[in-house]
């Protein structure tokens, strides 16, 4: 074993070893003091989950972390996770499952947001009356659907179902059946209706020529007119023909309730009218002569009843 013999003018006072200090040496003695504090601190970063150093072999780089290939799993169910599958939330690794849902935002009642509500609720109000008064005039008027509205509606439909119901009741069992209005049924009518059309068109147009034609005898007078006022006076009257009298054959019914024609080959009743000659033609329909007007054609038959 050597000894080596220093010098005593680079001795210290206290008899240690004095080196001058330039800065290549102050570098490498800053590296010495961070190395004996923290040895991979230089070399190799911490792990984002257990804090060790993180060597080149096992690094994943991921979330502005490094991370050993064990430590990066999910922070819920702890399933290893590769750079494929993973999901990050707030620099933390998560699974499909786990993955942290975003909810909505609740926004408080303030003055602010309360006065922005108000505006939105004028402007819509000026819309509005801005639209009424563009419409108004034009056939319709505008109803607020209040609660009072809708409980007078409901009314009314209570009523009208409670009348038909009663009507339903009473008219059960006279002679009709309800049936049900298939296309089928809806076609037979129409057919039926146009047969009754044309049936009713020819007895109108035999009437009227029955009405119009004086006969021939009134005409022979009414030209051999006399002047004696005594015998002017009876071709005068025999010139009116006599009021065709509607026949007064076949069943007789009664009205029950008042209806009104919707067409031309209906007739209008009152209650109380006589009608003649009835004859049943469809299901809910039959066909005879007002006594009251003279008037032909259809007529409902839950309207009227036998007598």
């Amino acid at each position: 074993m050597t000894h080596t013999l220093i010098p005593t003018d680079r001795l210290s006072p206290n008899n240690t070893l004095y080196v001058p200090q330039t800065p290549l040496r102050q570098r490498l003695l800053l590296q010495k003091i961070q190395l004996h504090r923290n040895p991979c601190a230089t070399m190799n970063p911490p792990c984002g989950r257990c804090k060790k150093p993180v060597y080149p072999t096992e690094k994943i780089n991921c979330l502005d972390k490094y991370w050993h290939k064990g430590c990066f799993s999910c922070e819920v169910c702890k399933m290893a996770l590769s750079m494929t599958n993973y999901k990050g939330f707030e620099k933390k690794p998560y699974c499909s499952m786990h993955y942290p849902k975003t909810s909505f935002t609740i926004v408080t009642d303030t003055p602010e947001n309360l006065r922005l509500k108000q505006q939105t609720m004028l402007n819509s109000q000026a819309i509005y009356k801005e639209d009424f008064e563009k419409n108004k005039g034009k056939g319709f008027s505008v109803v607020a659907d209040t609660p009072e509205m809708q409980r007078v509606k409901k009314t009314q439909d209570q009523i009208s179902h409670a009348l038909y119901k009663e009507e339903f009741e009473k008219n059960k069992g006279k002679g009709f059946s309800v049936v049900v209005d298939t296309p089928e049924m809806q076609r037979v009518k129409k057919t039926q209706d146009q047969i009754s059309n044309i049936k009713y068109h020819e007895e109108f147009e035999k009437s009227k020529i029955r009405s119009d034609a004086p006969p021939p005898e009134n005409r022979q007078d009414y030209e051999e007119q006399p002047s004696s006022p005594q015998r002017f006076s009876q071709p005068a009257g025999q010139m009116r023909p006599p009021a065709v009298a509607p026949p007064c054959g076949g069943k007789r019914y009664q009205a029950m309730y008042s209806y009104t024609a919707a067409e031309a080959d209906e007739v209008s009743l009152m209650e109380g009218d006589l009608i003649l000659d009835v004859e049943p033609i469809d299901e809910g329909w039959v066909f005879g002569c007002n006594q009251r007007t003279g008037q032909r054609g259809m007529l409902p038959a839950n309207y009227v009843r036998p007598v």
